[in-house]
């Protein structure tokens, strides 16, 4: 059997035979059944078939040539149904020499397919959205080349505006699979907590191709050029702009993001593209489009993320080559936005106003993204894995975003909406009446006083020292500007860093955490071998004593960073004393190496406490360390073997039950005994109720996310801490799975605001 023609020569005629007819005269369906003929000539096809997405997640045939003409506008197929549905639903290609062989064959007896063995089929893609399926099948076994495949891509892309329109399907019904306008309730997964209620924004950029094909290669390669050039320059001026100079990890961000910008690989494909016979922007947003099928491929978080990056560079060249602009001008942005993405890269939301942000929905994302990282610091929702959002929602729709309980309401009932206001209402007045508590001293009722801290790992977090007159940074989580870079930061570059927070800090103590990466923290320039356990694997101090030029670095430009001012440093995951021993001889190294130059004015050395079996040292250990901080996040998940980052082991088992209470309780009374700084600068310490039972335990020192400190102040000036001692010793002894009603229960007699 003939094969059908390559990618070069006769694609470029059949292009520009398809443009002269999508601009031409007569009804839609005419001319899509022109190009489905057309298309099944050209690439030595018997059958080619175009299917439209329409409400309700509903793929349906609206042209073919080679099957029954009366299944056209009859045959339909579920998305993730069926070869065809599979593709809308993966968005993207798929091309079998044997059909009917795959266990996701559905056969439609109306088409009378069932003579055609094999298949390949391309998404439709507009902006990001699945609009329907092309396919071609034959009667023979075929082997579809790559080539083939991309042509077919192509082609897609000039069906694309045609089918996204509402003038294919024979019901009044639209298309784009938006879905029914029905109130859906859609989970993730945390990245940012807190309560938002606004409109939906689709994070798109609004550039519409209007030529594909091109008429001159040459011309289009110098357009490229100059776009590229101009997208250097406005990265160059975004990075000097005078509200992010100073941003420490946002800058990295940028850096690392301008590297990206630079990419030859990126780069050579578009360009590639352009010499196929494709336009500048059609050449871009096929490279967008492959970049998605590559999204969809890779499992590692950070691979995506990166991908993710090359996305928004997409989108930004595209904006270049259609004369510059934002995807959505501040003038267009509701008041209450909430973003939808399927995912962002380092840069996008300071593309938005932010007084107008609400929240930020992704279908990707994660704790550790570039984006997820810069909305914790503006205080801004956020819920990632958000399966299919992104197709089932349109602009303007209202939303409900309870970052808090990873959920997100899509086109609420008015009572859900009353209710979700009332609640943000509530917060806002809660946050006021904290804002009154800023300049009182958190002290209880009866005269103890209690520590409050931040946790923090970016400069940004520092500006919330101040929201609650938090005492100090109990936790600066240093891994971050490492997860950025493309190359592990000198140590001139981690000390201006180092010293950039501890000038924000000013007289306030910062306590930094060394390196703790590994597990699912992974740097770009670090390789590491698969671990089926990597929350218990190599990572952390682990990492360090093994590599020890790393951790020699930072504690160099630690050191250097604190001339004339206090240092603090704690090593993480520290399972016995021999391992805090080591890490405390290099730091002692490097104090003295720096002695000539210039020391801190006082250095302390401390161990998180997050490995169970270091509390069976605790003698030794406070020998030896100036203070303890737990780590309760991956302390709990090792006192009950459940991974906290499971769905199912989530719930399973509460931090208020008498097994980590007892833990914790003989902790504090060790800590005591030795006259050594106990604090706890996990979950455990931002939750009001939470917060209380360690203080009835004998915590004095706790270290929370910025916005919790308002309502555990507030929580701590209400209570007295005689009778709560009292009350958690007894409730150390039960049997009971949790306690969390009990410590409810007192918190209500005693007035006790949690």
């Amino acid at each position: 059997m003939a094969q059908a023609p390559g990618w070069s020569g006769v694609s470029r005629q059949l292009l520009r035979r398809l443009r002269d007819i999508m601009a031409g005269a007569g009804a839609a369906q005419e001319r899509l059944d022109r190009v489905v003929k057309i298309i099944a000539a050209e690439m030595v096809a018997e059958v080619c078939s175009a299917y439209v997405r329409r409400a309700g997640d509903i793929l349906e045939l609206c042209a073919t040539e080679g099957l029954r003409p009366e299944a056209v506008h009859r045959t339909t197929l579920r998305i993730g149904e069926g070869l065809v549905g599979d593709i809308a639903a993966e968005a993207r290609p798929l091309a079998l020499a044997d059909a009917q062989a795959h266990p996701n064959f559905a056969y439609r007896p109306e088409t009378g397919e069932e003579i055609f063995h094999s298949l390949m089929g391309v998404p439709i893609l507009r902006e990001g959205r699945v609009q329907g399926v092309l396919v071609v099948q034959n009667r023979t076994q075929r082997q579809y080349t790559e080539e083939e495949v991309e042509a077919l891509e192509t082609i897609a892309m000039v069906l694309a505006e045609l089918v996204a329109s509402n003038e294919l399907l024979s019901r009044s019904t639209p298309a784009g699979g938006a879905g029914p306008a029905l109130p859906l309730r859609l989970t993730g997964v945390k990245i940012c907590g807190g309560i938002a209620l606004g409109r939906a924004v689709l994070h798109q950029p609004s550039i519409a191709i209007k030529r594909v094909v091109a008429e001159d290669p040459e011309t289009e390669l110098k357009r490229l050029r100059d776009a590229v050039q101009g997208l250097h320059d406005a990265l160059d001026t975004m990075m000097s702009a005078a509200d992010l100079s100073g941003a420490g990890e946002h800058r990295d961000v940028l850096e690392a993001y301008r590297m990206f910008a630079e990419d030859r690989g990126w780069l050579g494909r578009i360009r590639e593209a352009i010499r196929s016979g494709l336009t500048a922007e059609a050449a871009v947003q096929k490279v967008q489009n492959d970049t998605r099928v590559r999204m969809h491929q890779v499992e590692d978080d950070y691979l995506r993320e990166r991908l993710n990056d090359l996305e928004d560079l997409n989108n930004r060249l595209l904006q270049h080559l259609a004369g510059g602009g934002t995807a959505t001008p501040p003038a267009e942005l509701p008041e209450d936005a909430v973003l939808v993405a399927h995912s962002m890269g380092p840069a996008e939301l300071l593309d938005y106003d932010r007084k107008r942000l609400r929240a930020v929905v992704l279908e990707e994302g994660s704790p550790t993204a570039h984006v997820s990282i810069v909305a914790r610091a503006l205080d801004i929702p956020v819920v990632g894995r958000v399966k299919d959002v992104f197709s089932r929602v349109d602009p303007l729709d209202p939303m409900i975003i309870d970052g808090d309980m990873a959920v997100v309401m899509l086109r609420p009932a008015e009572e859900a909406k009353q209710t979700y206001a009332n609640a943000v209402s509530q917060r806002a007045e809660r946050r006021a009446s904290y804002a009154k508590l800023k300049d009182l001293p958190s002290i209880t009722k009866d005269g103890v006083a209690i520590s409050l801290n931040i946790n923090a790992g970016l400069l940004l977090d520092l500006a919330h020292l101040d929201d609650g007159n938090a005492e100090g940074v109990g936790l600066y989580r240093t891994e971050i500007p490492f997860m950025i870079r493309s190359a592990f930061p000198d140590v001139a570059a981690q000390e201006a860093l180092y010293r950039q927070v501890l000038e924000r800090a000013g007289d306030r103590p910062v306590t930094f955490r060394t390196l703790d990466v590994g597990g699912d923290k992974v740097l770009p320039y670090f390789t590491s071998e698969h671990e089926d356990n990597p929350a218990m694997g190599w990572r952390a101090i682990r990492i360090a004593l093994d590599r020890p030029f790393m951790l020699r670095q930072q504690l160099r430009a630690l050191v250097r960073a604190a001339k004339g001012r206090d240092l603090r440093v704690m090593f993480p995951l520290v399972a016995e004393v021999a391992e805090f021993a080591e890490a405390r001889r290099i730091f002692e190294l490097e104090i003295e190496r720096a002695r000539k130059k210039g020391l801190p004015r006082s250095v302390a050395a401390g161990a998180m406490l997050e490995v169970p079996a270091l509390a069976f040292q605790l003698p030794a250990l406070f020998g030896v360390a100036d203070f303890v901080s737990v780590g309760s996040n991956d302390l709990i998940q090792f006192l009950f073997a459940a991974d906290r980052g499971s769905p199912r082991m989530a719930e399973r088992y509460d931090v208020l039950s008498p097994p980590v209470l007892t833990f914790l309780g003989q902790l504090a009374e060790s800590a005591a005994g030795a006259g050594k700084p106990l604090a706890l600068c996990g979950e455990m310490a931002g939750n009001p109720l939470e917060a209380m039972a360690l203080i009835g335990l004998g915590f004095r020192i706790l270290s929370m996310a910025p916005p919790s400190v308002g309502p555990v102040k507030a929580m701590v000036r209400s209570l007295d801490t005689g009778r709560l001692g009292e009350f958690v010793r007894g409730l150390r002894q039960l049997p009971s799975h949790s306690v969390r009603e009990a410590m409810r229960t007192f918190a209500r007699d005693y007035n006790v605001l949690v």
